[in-house]
């Protein structure tokens, strides 16, 4: 229903009208149905409660990021990388940190080729000479050295860089706590 129009008629042109709308609507069963639809209050919209969105269930770190934590337990397991970045170097020989680094390096190797298909971001070999051209992305190459000026920039590929093309990790159960990555070992 419309709303009503705020009058700007005085008193008396109202009670004027009123009067007239009175004696007519006694006088005509047309016009007093048409004045009982004005009056009639408007009905009542029924709106349905909006139900509130339930707020995201906040997971605790261990739990936001288990598929890294999955994969440095899966270092752990294979390489040992957590005890060999853990340990105090300073004590071995460089023979001894050669030889464990073997061990780390052998077995950290093969979880990187079963879990992650690797590619080299730049396919050109490293020490050759590059061209970069204008627009490159950010994220794909680094600049480093003297950056003088706008794009294009000729340089020297010093590493050519790593991207994932496929991920292969294990789901992690929901049942083990992805903040342990190595359980303690107890030989009896």
């Amino acid at each position: 229903m419309e709303q009503p129009i705020q009058s700007k008629s005085s008193f008396w042109e109202r009670l004027s009208t009123g009067l007239a709308c009175f004696s007519r609507v006694l006088g005509s069963a047309d016009f007093c149905r048409q004045v009982e639809t004005l009056l009639k209050p408007a009905p009542a919209r029924v709106t349905e409660p909006v139900p509130a969105k339930p707020k995201p269930v906040e997971l605790p770190p261990e739990r936001r990021h288990a598929s890294g934590l999955a994969l440095l337990a899966l270092l752990q397991r294979e390489g040992r990388l957590i005890d060999f970045l853990q340990e105090d170097m300073a004590a071995y020989s460089d023979a001894d940190i050669g030889g464990a680094a073997r061990v780390v390096h052998a077995g950290c190797r093969k979880i990187l080729t079963d879990q992650l298909t690797l590619e080299p971001v730049l396919k050109e070999a490293e020490g050759s000479t590059i061209k970069i051209p204008a627009g490159f992305d950010a994220q794909r190459i680094r600049l480093t050295g003297n950056i003088a000026g706008q794009p294009p920039f000729a340089g020297t590929l010093r590493h050519h860089g790593w991207q994932v093309t496929s991920v292969h990790l294990p789901a992690v159960s929901e049942t083990l706590d992805p903040g342990v990555l190595a359980p303690a070992e107890v030989e009896l």
